[in-house]
């Protein structure tokens, strides 16, 4: 029988459902432009990066740090919603109230930000798609891509998204069966017909974008996208300089290319040393043995020619011996 949950598990259960509920029901914003997501310049070093309370590269506190959340960078006591009360404005660390656990960025002292923000913080599950890098360990802003909605970090939004419109697979077929996929999901990067798009058991809505029966992410149709499948270029691969001249050896090549010129001389000989063979890597001798074997043949063409030449003259003599003697 499975075990029975405890009061603390309920409770974390039903707060976890509650933050969802509050997350959704807050309206979607560009996180480009997001208070704890804009972009601050050190007042000390001078370096450009996300909106944060202390400095990623020197440690540093700015001057007047901006709230994560509401955007200000004073408060003018008007509302009375600030926690701390103060007679005029408040400036600087004066108007600081909480710092984010998720964004690293300042939190003003008002009510509605500092029991809203932990909640609806828009990096709480920020980590770059591609280097595996959260908000702790890089100092640049988040981006989510616009094809498979995925976090990426400043320094390789662009990278993701020149490659995030490409199949894994090497047509456009579905993944379930061998017709075209007429569906692509660009967070999953396959393909899926009309038929293998929706799940057994499950009610659409007509006329609503059908998901991803993978990850849940909206499909888009094939037809509308730019997308490029997966290429495989088999034989000699090689990013090295000979690849500029022209010639692509593989690894496997090259590495016995190698191990075979630790026993020769020459590049790409055997064990002996030679060129493309096993025997010795000289040049000068192999051509001196071609001019040796040139000799040889000509020294036989000239005694071939010789016994011919005597062999017609025997010939000859003995056809007129026999007319000698049919005159007699």
């Amino acid at each position: 029988m499975p075990k029975k949950k405890t009061g603390a598990r309920k409770k974390a259960e039903k707060r976890a459902v509650r933050q969802k509920a509050i997350r959704s029901s807050y309206p979607e914003r560009n996180i480009a432009e997001m208070p704890c997501n804009l972009p601050m310049e050190c007042d000390k070093c001078d370096h450009r990066q996300k909106n944060r309370a202390i400095c990623y590269f020197c440690s540093s506190v700015n001057k007047l740090p901006t709230c994560g959340h509401c955007g200000k960078q004073k408060c003018m006591s008007k509302g009375g919603d600030c926690v701390v009360k103060h007679a005029s404005f408040a400036t600087g660390l004066a108007m600081v109230g909480a710092i984010c656990d998720f964004c690293e960025a300042f939190i003003c002292h008002g009510k509605k930000c500092l029991s809203t923000h932990a909640c609806q913080c828009p990096l709480m599950d920020a980590v770059c798609h591609e280097c595996d890098r959260g908000v702790n360990e890089q100092g640049g802003r988040f981006f989510r891509c616009c094809f498979c909605r995925v976090f990426i970090c400043e320094d390789d939004q662009f990278e993701h998204q020149a490659s995030c419109q490409k199949l894994e697979s090497e047509n456009y077929k579905c993944v379930s069966c061998n017709r075209l996929g007429q569906y692509s999901c660009l967070r999953c990067k396959v393909c899926f017909c009309e038929d293998h798009v929706r799940r057994k058991g499950v009610k659409y809505a007509r006329g609503a974008v059908l998901p991803c029966p993978k990850c849940g992410q909206d499909t888009q149709e094939t037809k509308d996208l730019s997308m490029s499948t997966r290429t495989v270029d088999f034989g000699r691969q090689r990013g090295d300089e000979d690849q500029a001249e022209g010639y692509h050896y593989s690894d496997a090549y090259m590495r016995a290319t190698a191990s075979a010129a630790e026993y020769g001389d020459g590049a790409c000989g055997g064990y002996g040393g030679g060129e493309y063979g096993y025997g010795g890597g000289d040049d000068d001798d192999d051509d001196d043995d071609d001019e040796d074997y040139d000799e040889d043949e000509e020294d036989e063409e000239d005694e071939d020619e010789e016994e011919e030449e005597e062999a017609g003259a025997d010939n000859e003599k003995g056809v007129l011996q026999s007319m000698g003697k049919v005159k007699l």
